[in-house]
């Protein structure tokens, strides 16, 4: 480390530009001017990128970058990537943030992280993992964007540094890239720098982020002739010629690192710095790297070589009794190598050693012959665990021996990657894996093993997950267990990749085979659970009837029973049976407890049976369930696929109640995690589906067209069943740009796929409420004939908003008198349901037939209802259409009554101020400082206390309101 200190503090010749972009961003960083004096403006972070290639002088620039933060009393943060380290999870992540945290007691640690502390804690190596479900890719970079924006405002200013990020490891260096945007908006400078060449793609970013250069990194260029002449003449004096400073430049092609080190040959050789020993330069300067490099370790001697090329096994912060155990030295004998590698400008550090440049490393550890490369990794894999490392530290060694059956390295494998899949690492678990399966390991545990890769690959590679436990079924399997789990997860990912036949079959094959009645059990209610998600499934009565013969058996006394009970529920509510016969066995699936993040269970049923409350007319059962699903995903860290649906879910269940605005922002935070998942994935129709239905609710037909346009929402739709059905949401937005014929087509496609399963109840999908509207003017009798079937199957399930519904669509295909009558008993129905949306429309649609129809004094009172009600609602088209109604009889719209706000905490009273002013929920979370979630609950409870939506906040706080 002397060394290099000593090395940092030389004069940084042609950097002026680049230092002068690191002291505007630290001067911005701590509030300073130029001149020392305290600026007006807030302080503010920001990106610094440093790329250029090898030696070009970037880890001097950062370690002047650090001296300057650190004399300016910021905090610092430090990491380096490490060739050999590359595959080692959170290696860099742990540089950074370990250091600040592992001192603290374990009681002073988790008040610290939180709820974070179960999710980042093993990633970070500060506690083992829990044996629960890890969490997600996702959740755990929230976790890590939680942390350091914590450490950044509690210890700000904060300036933190990363060397070679091209070799950091993909964990770390994805999540970095990703926070890298938001540095600008904290009081933390990010110092990235790397090899262009060499950079990763899943570190593009670093690449175009906004920074001190714009759009692009500041490049290191090779110092100029004078340049390395001052660096020539610093290290040997003034003695140095023109002639003999100018060959110093030609054989270094103005690389800095190669210009120190031959400086350093040129006096320790004792050679005079004149035109007479220019010639020979050359020589001294192939001694600097490469072959000349090696040829001069060599000469060092058999043992201090040996040693060398452990510490190059090793990699960086190298501690001198693993390297001396690795390389079979006694401790004398490794002391004097680590002496004569110091002396010789290979090494340096005492009670950690490193290499004196990346450059070295490199070439010393190609310099090592192959086979004895290999027999170094094993034995650095037994001494890190005879050291007590764990398995961890040395599968990555493990990982560059050659396979040879042993059994050992089979089983070191297995645990790292348990380690590395439990603290959030799937990606490198399945890689250790892999290995392991190659060494191979004994037959009787080779079904395991692919057992274990599957469940690494599970949402990296589906594909891949099906082949390993395809492959894991047909070997030699003597537990039982192992196998139901296996067929288990098999199913699972065939489910989640569209393939819900091919995990129906799956587990219908292991039903015929499987003679414990628990595990049958276990099994018959997974393929109830994907059968009842089939589009395609060719006899949904038949398995209904089975269903429910089941389920009227069992008392729900463990989770499969209740499980089975929940689909019950479900199959009630998809076929329209009565209300209160879903309710019942929604309310006995529920009594023994349904936990939404089972470690081996989907969260498919939990979610049903909240959503039959739903469709029953009881949404705050349903948000009671939701409110306590979704803690149950983020205390996990499922912040990927799982939050996604619970976000979009509870905005559709706000939908369904009529509370638009803040049903559009949970739906947008349920789209942007879907985006992350991936497009065409089940959570990505889901979310699309639904934002488009508040679209067009709230009257934003053009927006609501958009995003179907941006998300390709069309044909081919999924295999899977979804709520809302996305072939009749895109039937709905066809209708309403004005395509009937086109949304006819799509509502009949869509009803000739539901109908034949049983899927009859217009609650859960409407599609014959559109397809009514849509025939009404090329077939107004079969349009008739259409809504009255809806309305049909509406009284046979009962609930008074599916009633409600259905009487409207009805009478907006009718006419005269019976139009009237038909509003009449929708709006006695909608009153009795938590639909307010639905309630809005029937009142306005009332009171413009009553107009119409010469009743001005009952219309005026329906029409100001209505106006009132989508006021509330957020319906701004149905607003509109409401006053313009009143204006053709004559009549002003009511002034938006005044609403009580002093019950608002003021967290909630800056929330709803700054969504009052046009603030997306996005904006108004980097405002409080806290995360886009919370802020969405915020307003939830805003909206309930004030009694009105993002439309009606400005009035309620005497604001102005900025579309």
């Amino acid at each position: 480390m002397g060394q290099r200190a000593a090395r940092s503090r030389r004069t940084l010749f042609e950097r002026e530009g680049e230092l002068a972009a690191a002291d505007e961003a630290l001067n911005e960083l701590t509030g300073l001017r130029e001149d020392g004096t305290e600026a007006s403006e807030r302080p503010r972070g920001a990106l610094l990128a440093f790329a250029g290639r090898a030696g070009i002088g970037k880890t001097t620039l950062l370690a002047e970058v650090r001296r300057r933060a650190a004399a300016q009393g910021c905090t610092v943060l430090s990491a380096r990537g490490g060739d050999q380290e590359q595959g080692v999870a959170f290696h860099v992540a742990r540089q950074l943030l370990q250091p600040q945290l592992a001192g603290l007691a374990e009681a002073e640690l988790r008040a610290q992280l939180g709820s974070w502390y179960a999710i980042v804690g093993p990633a970070l190596g500060l506690c083992a993992p829990s044996e629960g479900a890890p969490p997600d890719q996702q959740g755990l970079r929230d976790g890590l964007d939680w942390v350091l924006t914590h450490l950044a405002v509690q210890r700000a200013p904060m300036v933190l540094v990363l060397d070679d990020a091209h070799w950091a490891d993909p964990e770390s260096l994805s999540w970095l890239a990703a926070f890298a945007p938001r540095v600008e908006e904290l009081p933390l400078l990010l110092a990235v720098a790397y090899r262009p060449d060499e950079l990763p793609d899943h570190a593009e970013a670093f690449r175009g982020l906004p920074g001190r250069a714009g759009q692009r990194p500041l490049d290191l260029e090779p110092l100029s002739a004078a340049a390395v002449a001052g660096l020539v003449r610093e290290d040997l004096g003034t003695q140095a010629d023109d002639v003999f400073c100018r060959e110093c430049w030609a054989v270094t092609a103005g690389n800095p690192f190669e210009a120190v080190e031959l400086t350093a040959k040129v006096r320790d050789r004792g050679l005079v710095p004149t035109e007479e020993g220019a010639h020979l330069l050359r020589d001294l300067a192939a001694a600097v790297k490469g072959s000349g490099l090696i040829a001069r370790l060599e000469r060092l001697g058999a043992s201090t070589v040996r040693f060398a090329w452990a510490c190059a096994v090793l990699g960086t912060e190298i501690p001198p009794t693993l390297a001396a155990a690795v390389a079979g030295l006694g401790t004398e004998e490794a002391a004097d190598a680590a002496d004569a590698l110091r002396g010789a400008r290979i090494l340096a550090g005492a009670d950690t050693l490193e290499f004196v440049h990346p450059l070295i490393a490199t070439a010393v550890y190609r310099a090592i012959p192959g086979a004895v490369r290999v027999a170094l990794h094993g034995q650095a894999a037994w001494c890190v665990i005879n050291e007590g490392l764990g398995p961890s530290a040395a599968a990555r060694h493990l990982m560059e021996t050659h396979p040879e059956g042993d059994n050992w390295v089979v089983q070191q494998l297995r645990a790292a990657a348990r380690e590395t899949q439990r603290a959030g690492a799937p990606d490198t678990a399945r890689r250790y894996l892999a290995r392991a399966l190659r060494e191979p390991p004994p037959l009787k545990e080779r079904a395991a093993v692919l057992h274990e890769l599957g469940c690494a690959s599970l949402l990296t590679e589906p594909a891949t997950t099906v082949n390993h436990l395809r492959a894991a079924l047909e070997e030699p399997i003597t537990d039982p267990e192992l196998r139901h789990n296996i067929v288990y997860r098999l199913s699972q990912v065939l489910a989640h990749s569209d393939r819900l036949a091919e995990a129906s079959e799956t587990l219908a094959r292991e039903i015929r085979v499987t003679g414990d009645a628990r595990v049958r059990l276990r099994m018959q209610s997974e393929q109830f659970m994907w059968d009842a998600f089939r589009a395609d499934e060719p006899d949904s009565p038949a398995r209904s009837r089975r269903l429910a013969r089941l389920a009227d058996r069992l008392t729900g006394r463990d989770l499969t029973e209740r499980y089975v009970i929940g689909l019950r529920a479900w199959d009630a509510t998809l076929r329209g049976e009565p209300a209160h016969v879903a309710l019942h066995h929604a309310e006995r699936a529920l009594a023994g407890g349904i936990r939404w993040a089972e470690a081996d269970r989907g969260f498919e049923v939990p979610v049903l049976v909240a959503l039959t409350f739903m469709y029953a007319d009881r949404p705050g059962r349903t948000e009671e369930l939701f409110a306590a699903g979704i803690a149950d995903f983020e205390s996990q860290g499922w912040h990927g696929a799982h939050l996604s649906f619970g976000y979009t879910l509870l905005g559709y269940v706000r939908y369904r109640r009529g509370r638009l605005a803040e049903a559009e922002d949970f739906a947008r935070a349920g789209l942007r995690l879907a985006e992350r998942v991936g497009a065409k994935t089940p959570v990505h129709w889901y979310a699309v589906g639904v934002i488009i239905e508040i679209l067009l609710a709230r009257g934003r037909v053009t927006e609501a067209a958009q995003i179907g346009e941006d998300h390709a929402f069309g044909a081919p739709f999924p295999a899977a069943v979804t709520f809302p059905d996305v072939q009749t949401v895109h039937g709905e937005l066809l209708l309403a740009r004005g395509l009937t014929k086109e949304a006819a087509a799509e509502l009949e496609a869509a009803g000739r796929r539901l109908d034949p399963r049983g899927m009859r109840n217009p609650s859960w999908c409407p599609w014959q409420l559109h397809l009514a509207r849509a025939e009404r003017h090329d077939a107004p009798e079969r349009a008739v004939a259409t809504a009255l079937e809806a309305v049909h199957r509406a009284r046979q399930f009962g609930a008074p908003s599916a009633v409600g519904q259905a009487l409207r669509a009805a009478a907006d295909v009718s006419s005269g008198s019976t139009r009237v009558k038909l509003l009449e008993e929708s709006v006695s129905h909608l009153e009795r349901s938590p639909a307010a949306y639905e309630l809005a429309c029937a009142l306005v649609a009332l009171g413009t037939e009553l107009r119409r129809s010469g009743a001005p004094k009952e219309a005026a009172e329906h029409l100001y209802r209505g106006l009132d009600a989508a006021m509330q609602c957020g319906a701004d088209g149905l607003g509109d259409e409401a006053r313009a109604e009143l204006a053709a009889a004559g009549l002003r719209p009511r002034r938006l009554h005044s609403t009580e706000t002093d019950t608002l905490t003021a967290r909630e009273r800056a929330a709803a101020a700054l969504t009052a002013r046009g603030r997306t929920t996005t904006e108004v979370a980097e405002e409080l400082g806290t995360e886009e979630p919370a802020v969405v609950r915020l307003l939830s409870a805003v909206y309930r206390k004030v009694g009105t939506d993002r439309t009606g906040l400005a009035a309620a706080l005497g604001q102005q309101t900025v579309r």
